[in-house]
């Protein structure tokens, strides 16, 4: 039994519940297993647009279970990762990672989504949880820092973008379409005028 007061967290593994504490895994773990998780974080890693990396040492299963709900509602899986599997993962992955990122307790959000959604939910989440650190993460394959992954949060959900654009686009259309016209237009009311004096000279 875990003594009173200390914080850990469960990461269920083959149906049965773990206990861990700082990124590391109590019970030890097959090779078989190992190979399991290592594939599955690569996979996650290779789909994911994005991928923040945090250190929680110190949250309460409920709080882990909260954020880990709130990055699903938003297309994203929150899980704890041991350091050692994850330098396997992430070099599998083709993705250079400072070192510093994998040290401590590790927790991986993996975005298959919409990455500002999950960059604000995960950094709301850290502004009022203080053992959520973010460490940095990968864009686009491309690592950012903590700094980066708060600004990703501030720019507006990817509904919101897409329908931005969808706007700007139509605009640009509709203002080509109107000029590609005019000539046209143009043309016609001078043939119009021709024609109006022609039959005008006729009658005359």
């Amino acid at each position: 039994m875990p003594e009173q007061g200390a914080r850990l967290c469960l990461f269920p593994l083959r149906g049965k519940d773990f206990l861990l504490k700082g990124g590391e895994f109590a019970l030890a773990i097959s090779k078989t297993r190992k190979k399991e998780l290592v594939a599955q974080y690569t996979a996650w890693l290779t789909q994911s647009r994005g991928v923040f990396l945090t250190e929680y040492t110190g949250m309460s299963m409920q709080n882990m279970d909260e954020l880990r709900r709130k990055a699903r509602e938003v297309g994203g899986e929150f899980h704890v990762m041991k350091n050692t599997l994850g330098r396997i993962a992430f070099k599998e992955a083709n993705l250079t990672l400072p070192d510093q990122l994998l040290e401590g307790s590790t927790a991986v959000v993996f975005c298959l989504q919409d990455v500002p959604s999950l960059a604000k939910v995960l950094s709301e989440f850290a502004n009022t949880n203080e053992f959520l650190k973010i460490k940095g993460g990968f864009l686009d394959g491309q690592p950012i820092s903590a700094e980066e992954v708060k600004t990703l949060a501030e720019l507006p959900p990817l509904p919101v973008m897409r329908a931005r654009l969808l706007g700007t686009i139509l605009g640009h259309a509709s203002k080509l379409v109107r000029t590609l016209a005019e000539p046209g237009r143009q043309i016609a009311a001078v043939l119009k005028a021709y024609a109006e004096k022609d039959v005008a000279q006729a009658m005359g």
